[in-house]
């Protein structure tokens, strides 16, 4: 039975070696290959046969993006909205699920079920708009932060996670005189590690990638540009381009390594609380 469970272990090992070495082939290579199409001659990749290596090496493509206009301003915006919008969203969302995460809070499962409710309805574009319109936040910078402060999703699955933790280390700490301030500071928030590390790279990658609310809301104003609206502005000239069959490729395959870039550079940092943020709710006692 030993040498008969070892043999089958060793297939099994194989196996699954042989499966995940072609997913992750087939995974990353898109991705080199963009890379390497970004350094590359633009009519030199009309011919072909560019895999995971240039072969001929150039810069153009990065200068022609970065010299674009507005592309400086339009990146000081994204990094600043994406760091701001990421803090106001963790702080306002981890106070809200420490409130409905408490049994002594009296509406917990009416909040619960409210929040729920708008993740299915919406009052659509244009009644937000409006709305923007007379907050004025329209043709300014906090459109971008303040709509996304709190969002239901987030908001359930942090409450989730804390209401996972032991609640004899609040009892024991209300024992000990503290208030529920310094409760959720001292004791929950510590211990929220990883659910906090999730939401933060969902709302950071959110924040990152948004551009069609700085087309819808601040179209108008260049100060208020972000980096994704005019990398998106910049493939639309590429594609409406004569010669877009030739170099236009290769500007947009670079555009395509810079907005995905800093994302890439953060994720190590978060893996290793975004894994076991990921498993939140997945075993119960």
């Amino acid at each position: 039975m030993k040498i008969k469970s070892s043999t089958m272990d060793k297939v099994f090992v194989t196996c699954n070696t042989i499966f995940l070495v072609l997913f992750v082939t087939i995974t990353l290579y898109p991705v080199l290959n963009t890379v390497a199409l970004s350094f590359n001659d633009g009519i030199d990749a009309v011919r072909g046969g560019i895999h995971l290596w240039p072969r001929i090496f150039t810069l153009s493509n990065y200068k022609t993006v970065l010299n674009q206009q507005n592309i400086i301003t339009g990146a000081v915006v994204s990094v600043a909205r994406t760091v701001l919008g990421t803090i106001f969203a963790l702080v306002t969302n981890a106070l809200l699920a420490y409130i409905i995460s408490r049994k002594r809070f009296l509406f917990r499962s009416q909040l619960s079920l409210f929040w729920v409710i708008t993740m299915y309805v919406n009052g659509g574009m244009i009644p937000t708009l409006i709305l923007y319109r007379n907050m004025n936040l329209t043709n300014s910078f906090w459109v971008y932060v303040i709509p996304g402060m709190v969002s239901a999703f987030n908001v359930l699955v942090m409450r989730t996670f804390m209401e996972g933790l032991p609640s004899a280390l609040e009892e024991s700490a209300m024992i000990d005189g503290a208030n529920d301030f310094t409760i959720f500071t001292r004791i929950i928030s510590p211990l929220c590690k990883p659910v906090y590390a999730t939401v933060a790279l969902f709302v950071a990658v959110g924040q990152w990638n948004s551009w069609f609310d700085a087309m819808l809301y601040n179209r108008m104003n260049t100060q208020y540009t972000t980096l994704q609206y005019e990398l998106m502005k910049l493939l639309s000239s590429v594609m409406q381009q004569s010669g877009s069959a030739t170099t236009g490729g290769n500007t947009a395959t670079a555009a395509t390594v810079v907005t995905m870039l800093p994302i890439i550079l953060l994720y190590p940092f978060l893996q290793r609380y975004f894994v076991s943020g990921m498993t939140i709710g997945s075993v119960k006692e």
